[in-house]
């Protein structure tokens, strides 16, 4: 096997069948029914797939990663001071950062349907590392007890085997539970036939955008099979090789024709738009995300990005957060992991600015939150959900009534002493005040005070009619304003 590989690396093309291709040494399932060689990284020569295959594994390596433990009254604590916030955010291994080993996973699950780690621990039984194996170097042998192992395979041909517990593994779509399937492997047709067009494609430029072949009339006969022979060798080496675009010599009366069938009779172009959208249907990737807007709008580009979070991404990051809390953490941790869709879906500024003053206002958001999700520092005294209704922070707010008090509560209130002479005056002289200005305000709208409305003004304050009479008289020779009619009704209730 190392041998082939070997040699393979020199091999001219996929259906190389010389001495150093690997043509003859193939699984037969490997090539599909157009003939082409169709392997993961095979596909990868197909833009489309490594357009899809790229964005799905840099949008989740971009995602950020959440650890946090859940408190009792259902909300959760952040943890970054635990090794598997380390492991997970800082350093996965010795050789690579969280984004790159994250990308390369995501990638192994793409195209094969699974992705490896073997997983280091120290004496405490924390993980240290998580070392990525090529999904290709290893696979699942079962046991007689029903467990099973990984035989994994060096790049030396030197075999080792792991047992399950020393390797993380990440599954894609299953069909027994064990090992994941192959999108690669499950489309081999589809792909297969993408290919073969693209090789038809290099090909027919090559050949100076014409078709290959064709043939020569000639009205005489050759003396034998063997005549005839010889002048298509002939003819066939004085026009190929260093002797094409030579002038081209018939004898005998004989004619050239060439070959009448063009990209437009065999629908090329349309065929390789499909193979774009059938490939973006494969990996559930919106068309323009890789560039094709043929059918893209204004409108429903932001409606297909969100349906590429919510329906793409989303299992995605579910996938890996199960596999995480249930192989990785200790028993007892009780420790949860989520990936962090907020930037995906940030919006614009307009947006982003409307969502923030719709939570502030409402109590549910604080402007340190806000401005934390900003990229800017908190300032003291903004850390306080602000009240809806008059927008002042809660701890400032008057306290309400409890409705929920008990019998034995209403009774020890009604137990207490009555408020004093002094307390009783003070609330009166207060709701005095308040119906006063509010009564003023009435009069100012209304215009001039009528003689029947002494009446009223007189009953509204508890006032005699000669005391609300004399008071009428002043303002309408004073001409008092608003501010003035309302101190003059407050000096006639206190009068009273």
């Amino acid at each position: 096997m190392g041998l082939f590989s070997f040699f393979g690396r020199f091999k001219a093309s996929s259906d190389d069948r010389s001495p150093w291709g690997d043509f003859f040494f193939e699984p037969v399932a490997s090539r599909s029914s157009s003939g082409m060689r169709v392997s993961p990284d095979g596909a990868l020569r197909l833009a489309a797939v490594y357009a899809c295959v790229r964005i799905l594994s840099e949008t989740m390596a971009s995602l950020p990663v959440v650890v946090y433990r859940r408190r009792s009254d259902g909300g959760k604590d952040r943890i970054t001071d635990h090794w598997l916030y380390d492991l997970l955010a800082k350093r996965p291994n010795r050789f690579q950062n969280p984004f790159e080993w994250r990308e390369m996973l995501q990638g192994h699950l793409a195209l094969r349907g699974n992705a490896y780690n073997q997983i280091f621990t120290n004496g405490r039984g924390e993980i240290t590392e998580l070392m990525p194996i090529h999904p290709d170097r290893i696979r699942v042998e079962l046991l007689a007890n029903g467990e099973y192992r990984y035989r994994i395979s060096d790049r030396f041909g030197n075999d080792s085997v792991l047992p399950r517990g020393e390797v993380w593994h990440l599954r894609g779509l299953s069909s027994d539970g064990l090992m994941g399937m192959s999108p690669i492997e499950l489309a081999r047709e589809s792909l297969g036939m993408a290919l073969a067009a693209q090789g038809y494609g290099a090909r027919f430029f090559a050949n100076d955008a014409k078709p290959t072949g064709g043939w020569i009339e000639f009205p005489g006969s050759f003396k034998d099979a063997e005549a005839k022979k010889v002048f298509r060798e002939s003819f066939q080496q004085a026009q190929s090789g260093s002797n094409r675009h030579k002038v081209l010599v018939l004898d005998n009366g004989m004619k050239f024709h060439e070959v009448g069938v063009t990209n437009k009779d065999a629908q090329f172009l349309e065929l390789r738009k499909f193979q774009i959208t059938d490939i973006a249907r494969l990996f559930r990737v919106p068309p323009h995300m890789i560039a094709d807007l043929d059918r893209a709008t204004f409108s429903n580009i932001e409606q297909q990005s969100l349906e590429f979070v919510m329906h793409t991404m989303t299992p995605w990051a579910e996938r890996w957060e199960a596999s995480i809390e249930s192989e990785l953490p200790l028993e007892g941790d009780e420790l949860e992991v989520e990936f962090d869709f907020a930037n995906l879906m940030r919006g614009d500024a307009a947006s982003r600015a409307a969502y923030y003053q719709s939570g502030i206002q409402n109590g549910w958001l604080t402007r340190n939150e806000a401005r934390i999700s900003e990229n800017l520092n908190p300032i003291e005294g903004l850390e306080k959900p602000l009240r809806p209704l008059n927008m002042v922070e809660e701890g400032d707010a008057p306290d309400l009534p409890d409705s929920t008090d008990s019998p034995d509560t209403a009774e020890q209130e009604a137990a207490e002493p009555p408020e004093s002479e002094d307390a009783t005056a003070a609330r009166f002289r207060a709701l005095v005040h308040t119906t006063a200005a509010r009564f003023g305000r009435r009069i100012c709208r209304a215009g001039v005070i009528e003689d029947k409305d002494i009446g009223l003004i007189a009953d509204a304050f508890a006032v005699k009619r000669n005391i609300a009479e004399q008071w009428v008289h002043t303002h309408r020779l004073l001409a008092l304003n608003e501010s003035d009619l309302t101190r003059s009704l407050i000096s006639l209730g206190m009068a009273k």
